[in-house]
């Protein structure tokens, strides 16, 4: 198979992965399994948030008709439309603006209006932490933009950025859940996060937040608890949530290893043995491309052309101003270490966002091969310089291994695929 041919097929393959997390086929199977609850109603309210609300909005009116009585969506600027019935907010991600502090204000006012006898649908997807936000009093807009970006820049974990995000939110960690109280809240949530906790995704505004005393959230403290004031860190541990007595339930609709499997499935019917890693591929950039090489070794001995299948999120520690995300350095650093100990075997890997979006680009991710590192050189490019500077953006547009898709309308975290031979 040609380079070309191979880059054909693993484009595919993202495809059948984004197919698998479609959030509109998704929502119309869970209000299916949920159509008694709903119709138990005396009115629904829908707030849907997230890089897939649009399309989960659109899903859940069309199956719920005229009980749907009111319903705000907060997305991106890329996937805002009109949404027939809904007040539609683009909001700033990953960095939130002044976009996201109306929606996550519309989303509270809109679940302080249901009744006891209502249902607020929450439709909840990956980006929900920055497209709509409301700080708790004394956390203006710009710090909360400042906050975020040292998160983001911190090379933390989500699980470890999230638990922060949801403590200095009246909306997230449960927020939603409070607003909303005495009506009950049935929650529609597609996954990008490991484990699928929905305390984590989106910052978990339809679960309690995480305890303060709890292990996760002291380790978190410990990890970026100086990236706060001291005044935020007092509001942190004087805050309450307050629940009442309201009946919520949460609902994984669709997930990374959802998609991650359906790959397998779609290589197996051509042909190409494949083999799906379970868990999570998440931590520091340069020790997931090790681990991926390390898979990728396993197979060099079958004849066949194989295929090594991964999903998650990586992180990036951000030390250089140059341009790209998390999918593009992994592409690099894996070229880079295959260099160092190489396969023997031809090698073509693909790493994208799900969403079609790779931190502050426009591309999803990019490709890698045996003959990444002649490219750059041909364009007298420095992968150490490019690393150091964080620019795989830059260096991926030269040698032409960007992976373009456009915005895709769902977001669970990203796949990476490597096909040997």
């Amino acid at each position: 198979m040609s380079p070309d041919a191979a880059r054909a097929l693993l484009g595919r393959c993202f495809a059948v992965a984004v197919d698998a997390a479609d959030p509109a086929r998704a929502v119309r199977l869970a209000v299916a399994r949920n159509r008694q609850t709903l119709a138990g109603a005396e009115k629904v309210l829908i707030a849907a948030i997230g890089k897939a609300a649009c399309a989960m909005a659109d899903a859940a009116a069309a199956e719920l008709g005229d009980r749907v009585v009111a319903g705000v969506v907060v997305t991106t600027r890329e996937a805002a439309r009109p949404v027939a019935g809904f007040q539609v907010i683009a909001g700033g991600h990953p960095v939130p603006d002044a976009g996201s502090l109306e929606g996550g204000e519309a989303i509270l006012a809109l679940a302080r209006q249901a009744g006891k006898e209502d249902i607020v649908l929450a439709l909840i997807s990956g980006g929900g932490s920055a497209l709509a936000v409301a700080p708790r009093p004394g956390i203006t807009l710009a710090r909360k933009q400042e906050i975020t970006e040292a998160l983001l820049r911190s090379g933390a974990d989500i699980t470890a950025v999230n638990a922060l995000r949801r403590n200095l939110s009246r909306l997230k960690g449960g927020g939603l859940l409070a607003a909303a109280a005495p009506a009950r809240v049935l929650s529609f949530i597609v996954s990008d996060v490991p484990g699928d906790d929905p305390a984590i995704i989106a910052s978990g505004p339809t679960a309690p937040g995480v305890p303060k005393d709890s292990a996760g959230y002291r380790q978190a403290l410990d990890e970026l608890g100086r990236l706060l004031l001291a005044s935020e860190r007092e509001a942190m541990a004087g805050s309450a949530d307050a629940y009442g007595s309201v009946l919520y339930q949460n609902e994984i609709i669709a997930s990374n290893a959802a998609s991650v499997a359906a790959v397998g499935r779609y290589l197996a019917s051509q042909g190409i043995t494949s083999v799906c890693l379970n868990g999570w591929l998440g931590g520091d950039v340069q020790a997931a491309a090790e681990a991926i090489l390390a898979a990728m070794r396993l197979t060099v001995d079958q004849v066949h052309r194989t295929a090594v299948v991964f999903g998650g999120e990586t992180t990036v520690r951000v030390t250089g101003d140059g341009l790209g995300g998390r999918n593009q350095e992994l592409v690099l650093r894996l070229a880079e270490s295959e260099a160092a100990s190489p396969l023997g075997r031809p090698w073509v890997f693909l790493s994208a966002g799900t969403d079609g979006r790779d931190g502050p680009t426009n591309a999803a991710g990019g490709f890698s091969d045996n003959g990444t590192l002649s490219r750059l050189e041909h364009q007298g490019l420095n992968l150490a310089d490019i690393l150091a500077r964080n620019d795989s953006y830059s260096a991926l547009a030269a040698t032409d291994d960007l992976f373009m898709t456009g915005p895709t309308g769902t977001n669970v975290a990203d796949i990476q695929i490597a096909l040997i031979g």
